[in-house]
């Protein structure tokens, strides 16, 4: 285990700390979440899956949602995300669309499988091809769906992200 600052210590100290206050409250899971960058709080995030009904509000997505508003911008780079828990696949994968540069956690995946938090399902599920997953998936090409992707890659103006 890597030691870690003073700084990276209080901040998974609060996310464990917003982990245990929310579910407390009944907000969601145990699970909390701090984003930084430069010293600088830009957000805190908790679990509100069962608060809000949205299967998407984990911890880690609520945060960045926040400190991408927080400084105008849908890039995170050079921030540091601060969790309770290892990220989940969706959790992880929004990060690396929010261009975290860092993360720091503090429960693994196999600590949250064992109070049912198990995502070694979707894990699996992920390498497989579209056809052989779970969920049904179809390819239904389309000429206006090209068509969009073709306007898109024309654009002149577009903010590539």
């Amino acid at each position: 285990m890597n030691s870690i600052s003073e700084d990276d210590n209080r901040a998974l100290q609060r996310a464990v700390q917003l982990s245990q206050e929310r579910m407390q409250a009944n907000l969601g899971g145990p699970f909390g979440a701090v984003i930084m960058r430069d010293g600088v709080v830009l957000a805190e995030g908790w679990n509100e899956v069962t608060s809000s009904n949205d299967p998407t509000a984990h911890a880690e997505v609520t945060a960045i949602r926040r400190a991408c508003l927080a400084v105008n911008d849908f890039s995170l780079q050079g921030a540091t995300l601060y969790t309770s828990c290892e990220p989940c696949p969706m959790c992880l994968a929004s990060a690396y669309w929010a261009r975290i540069s860092r993360i720091v956690y503090a429960n693994t995946r196999d600590e949250a499988a064992s109070i049912g938090f198990d995502d070694a399902f979707i894990y699996d599920e992920m390498p497989k091809a579209p056809h052989e997953r779970q969920i049904s998936m179809e390819h239904q090409p389309r000429a206006d769906a090209k068509a969009a992707f073709a306007a898109w890659a024309a654009k002149t103006d577009k903010i590539a992200y």
